[in-house]
């Protein structure tokens, strides 16, 4: 029966075209827009991961009070012991130590007089290990020069470099302060510049190696931060939490200076955000199903309107009003399927474009500190297909369910009236 109504309105193009039109444009803005939320949000969750959370994070109890500023001075001192410790009862995590800092670059003249000065904001891995430089994908994000292969070098970021007009092999020193607040100062070489595609990144930070971060700093064999990354290399939840359960109940206690782990999602609204996320993708749907059942309602209405003589013919040779009835529910599930897979097919073209291409929004992150890439990309997934399809289907017999209500409303004697005009 449905291939019969299929090829009905196949035939008939006066009552599927614009339906059909109406559903296709709906799934196709419906999928996009889920495919670029997806992807919106996979690029803050993966940002976050590679340079501010990891999926798991091991810090101090007053570190943890003061997370957003980075108080390294709150860090660890001596844990490599500790260190090995973790790895050894959570081998299935990688661990890998970090320490942010902030200090005061200073760009001499020629002469070793102060020509320029900027804040920075430094980032300090482990550069002798791949494992920690692949996190943070170091090689791609590398524009000029070289990762630094001897104490004492380090990377800037392009703009940075740009704007205070340096030159590679050139040196420049780090004013900042020890872990115990003695004044620090120390001469680096720039070996080379990166852009992230973050601007919180871009717009002023250093990369450095983690042991010419503890002797500027003077936290020697310590770190500010342990970051863990699950084994699949993707955050799950529900593992993370897990493994922070296990940490905290044997390792936190009440001390300051206690080791305390930290999922992704007990960090900077991560949590929120994704919640939030999975409530909008929700009310997107939810939006375009009524929104496109509405317009479908009308259509359908006027399409009755149309259609009364024909509706009128076959109720007076005797078909049951439910009978009709359910048969503009079939019609509707047919245009709602041929509208769907259109919008579908349509979606998948703009997705895959988008995929590749992403769409940019450094215009919209330059005073931002939020750990998003610069260019967006698409996810091309099943799950975002379904969420466009299902509701263009649902739209369509919603539709037409409240159009032809008014079957019901039809009576013997106005239907022979009808027909004799």
């Amino acid at each position: 029966m449905f291939l019969f109504v299929l090829k009905g309105l196949l035939r008939d193009r006066s009552r599927s075209f614009f339906p059909v039109l109406i559903v296709s444009a709906g799934v196709l803005v419906t999928v996009f827009l889920i495919a670029f939320m997806s992807g919106y949000l996979e690029s803050m969750v993966r940002q976050n991961a590679r340079f501010d959370t990891g999926h798991l994070k091991i810090v101090t109890n007053a570190y943890a009070e003061k997370l957003s500023q980075k108080p390294y001075d709150l860090g660890f001192i001596d844990s490599e012991a500790e260190f090995e410790q973790w790895k050894q009862d959570f081998p299935s995590v990688r661990w890998t130590p970090r320490i942010y800092f902030g200090a005061l670059m200073d760009v001499p003249d020629a002469e070793g007089n102060t020509l320029e000065q900027g804040d920075v904001f430094g980032m300090a891995i482990d550069l002798w290990d791949p494992s920690a430089v692949q996190d943070i994908h170091l090689s791609e994000a590398l524009v000029q020069g070289r990762i630094p292969q001897a104490p004492g070098e380090i990377l800037l970021s392009e703009e940075l470099f740009s704007k205070l007009k340096l030159e590679l092999e050139s040196t420049v020193t780090l004013l900042g302060s020890t872990l115990y607040g003695a004044m620090s100062f120390q001469n680096y070489i720039i070996s080379g510049t990166v852009s992230f595609g973050v601007h919180a990144l871009d717009r002023g930070g250093i990369v450095t190696d983690i042991k010419d971060a503890r002797l500027f700093l003077d936290m020697e064999g310590g770190a500010s931060e342990y970051f863990g990354f699950l084994p699949s290399g993707i955050y799950d939840d529900g593992e993370a939490q897990e493994i922070k359960r296990e940490f905290n109940a044997k390792y936190n206690d009440e001390d300051d200076f206690a080791p305390v782990m930290l999922a992704l999602t007990d960090q900077n609204d991560m949590g929120f955000m994704l919640r939030y996320a999975g409530f909008a993708l929700g009310l997107i749907t939810v939006i375009f199903i009524l929104i496109i059942s509405i317009v479908l309602w009308n259509a359908g209405l006027l399409n009755s309107i149309r259609r009364y003589g024909e509706f009128g013919l076959r109720l007076a040779l005797g078909e049951h009003k439910g009978h009709l009835y359910r048969w503009l529910i079939i019609e509707s599930l047919a245009i709602g399927v041929v509208g769907s897979l259109i919008g579908a097919a349509l979606g998948i073209g703009v997705i895959q474009y988008f995929h590749v291409h992403g769409v940019n929004f450094a215009a919209f992150t330059q005073d931002t500190s939020m750990m998003v890439e610069n260019v967006v990309y698409t996810t091309l997934e099943l799950k975002n297909l379904l969420l466009g399809i299902i509701p263009g289907l649902v739209s369509t017999v919603l539709g037409a369910m409240l159009a032809g209500i008014g079957i019901f409303h039809r009576n013997t004697a106005k239907l022979f009236k009808e027909l004799e005009t």
